[in-house]
């Protein structure tokens, strides 16, 4: 595992981190001889295709995820969230520390451990299956179901260094934390490859740049830092010989009409489909999932359960006094689906990726736009500018052949 200075990152890709990290410090990949793209639909990036606008506060804490144990009463918390905008991404790595510290705790003689697990987004989800797959009879409690939380609203992409922590904050013993986390999830998302619904998949990504000929017909969208927010060096690392590396495309290879063209083939998520199957899969397995609100650590005594693992997320702030948790502002505008448009890209600050629910098109041009804003009102105006940075790609777009 090796960090990755933040001036190469910013110049191989912004918005996709973990994806091809890297990749301008080691050796292009060369082209197999007569190799060309697979055919490209071009997406139709106009603002009258927006279908919806979602906005996301991510829960990002400068030292990274909280994973530590608490006494709540006579209860017993083991946290786990604070993953900023890698919880997808980190979820069943990280869920397997709490999950194997929740089991410590449990010191049951006969039967199966019972556990409680709070939130049901990504890490409330992975953790529940953890614990279920070490043994442990476990109860979901939750203000609103997998559908309705803010874990909903991410990109979708496998991003596990996306605002993860403050570089000058962190642990000498995080780098190897967050590493075991990344590899564990990567693994543990492979097994869901070619099944039902494809939850997971890989798709193709091509980063561009080189465009000044291109016309503009949008200006960036501002950038939002709320007030006296301090600068952050936002922690990113490598995984040696794990990801897929990028590869240089020559001009008359690239359907795009740019200067340069990396592609690369990346993992993302069917967000929709894969919390549908991880909910059900804790169903079938015994686990119960119940509506509860928690507005203090206390009510959390009230439950039968003694050890509770806590994944609220950014809901953590307010439920746990958590003043590390910063909130990062994320908006995605929803274009409508293109099932023949399997791709995705990013250009001019903007990435653009193709699900099954909807087009997204997400400014990341920024690392600190968002931070500190916990405004989750949709912003029309945002939208219609970020859509308006990638258009000018589509009308001349040339379709290539396979062969």
């Amino acid at each position: 595992m090796s960090v990755v200075s933040r001036s190469s990152r910013r110049a191989v890709l912004t918005g996709l981190a973990g994806t091809v990290a890297g990749c301008a410090a080691t050796p292009p990949v060369p082209l197999a001889a007569g190799f060309a793209p697979r055919r490209i639909a071009p997406i139709l990036m106009e603002p009258e295709r927006i279908i919806r606008i979602t906005v996301c506060t991510r829960p990002f804490r400068p030292a990274g995820p909280r994973l530590d144990v608490e006494t709540v009463g006579e209860s017993k918390v083991v946290h786990n969230y604070g993953h900023g905008g890698s919880g997808w991404s980190l979820s069943w790595g990280s869920s397997a520390i709490a999950a194997r510290k929740a089991m410590a705790l449990t010191g049951v003689a006969g039967g199966p451990p019972v556990v409680a697990v709070i939130g049901s987004g990504a890490l409330g989800l992975t953790s529940a299956l953890q614990l279920q797959r070490m043994g442990a009879r476990v109860t979901i409690y939750a203000r609103e179901r997998a559908a309705f939380t803010r874990s909903m609203r991410a990109t979708g992409s496998w991003t596990p260094d996306s605002r993860i922590a403050d570089a000058d904050r962190v642990s000498a013993e995080f780098p190897a934390l967050w590493e075991q986390m990344a590899r564990e999830t990567y693994a543990t998302h492979q097994t869901y490859l070619g099944t039902e619904g494809d939850p997971v998949v890989f798709s193709d990504r091509y980063i561009l740049s080189g465009a000044a000929d291109l016309p503009r017909t949008a200006e960036p969208p501002p950038i939002r830092t709320a007030p006296g927010v301090k600068p952050i060096t936002f922690a990113e690392y490598r995984l040696d010989g794990l990801a897929p590396r990028s590869f240089p495309l020559p001009v008359s290879a690239s359907p795009f009409p740019v200067r340069e063209t990396r592609m690369v083939s990346a993992m993302q998520f069917n967000v929709a489909e894969l919390a549908h199957r991880l909910e059900t899969e804790f169903l079938s397995q015994g686990g119960r999932i119940e509506t509860r609100t928690f507005n203090a650590p206390a009510d959390l005594t009230t439950l039968p359960e003694k050890i509770v693992i806590n994944c609220t997320g950014y809901g953590a702030k307010a439920l746990f006094e958590d003043k590390d948790l910063i909130p990062v502002r994320g908006q995605i505008a929803w274009l409508a689906p293109q099932p023949e448009a399997n791709y995705g890209l990013h250009f001019r600050g903007v990435t653009v990726l193709s699900r099954p629910d909807g087009i997204v098109v997400q400014a990341t041009r920024n690392d600190m736009n968002g931070v500190g804003v916990d405004d989750e009102t949709p912003d029309r105006a945002e939208a219609n500018a970020t859509i308006g940075l990638v258009a000018p790609l589509f009308p001349s777009i040339r379709r290539l052949s396979s062969g």
